[in-house]
């Protein structure tokens, strides 16, 4: 599973899935010249890369998503995950995710954490 760390993720998450599952496919948004894109144009990215993106964009990221939906366009997923939830938790969460996920699980959907 490839992910994709919005801009405003917090780091403590991403190096933390990084400390236990070396092998796993994460690029924060920003490492890849994208600090400061609007929702539309980081999705438009993750899809071209495969990614599922991972966010706390709660308020805004479901509508651009939707409608790349509706418009028949690629989008591997998104992970809303709430801000207030403790990092080890978000962690497990998408360390399990990723271990019982299938290959294009989550295309055109978008999942809210906590499970």
């Amino acid at each position: 599973m490839r992910l994709a760390a919005d801009e405003n993720f917090q780091f403590q998450i991403v190096r933390g899935l990084r400390r236990r599952s070396p092998w796993l496919d994460i690029v924060r948004v920003q490492d890849a010249g994208l600090t400061g894109a609007d929702d539309p144009e980081v999705l438009d990215w993750a899809a071209r890369e495969g990614r599922i993106l991972l966010t706390h964009d709660i308020a805004t990221i479901s509508r651009p998503a939707y409608e790349r939906i509706l418009a028949g366009l690629p989008m591997p997923g998104v992970f809303k995950i709430h801000l207030s939830l403790p990092i080890a938790q978000v962690i497990e969460d998408l360390l399990l995710l990723i271990e019982v996920s299938e290959e294009g699980e989550w295309e055109g959907k978008v999942l809210y954490l906590p499970l």
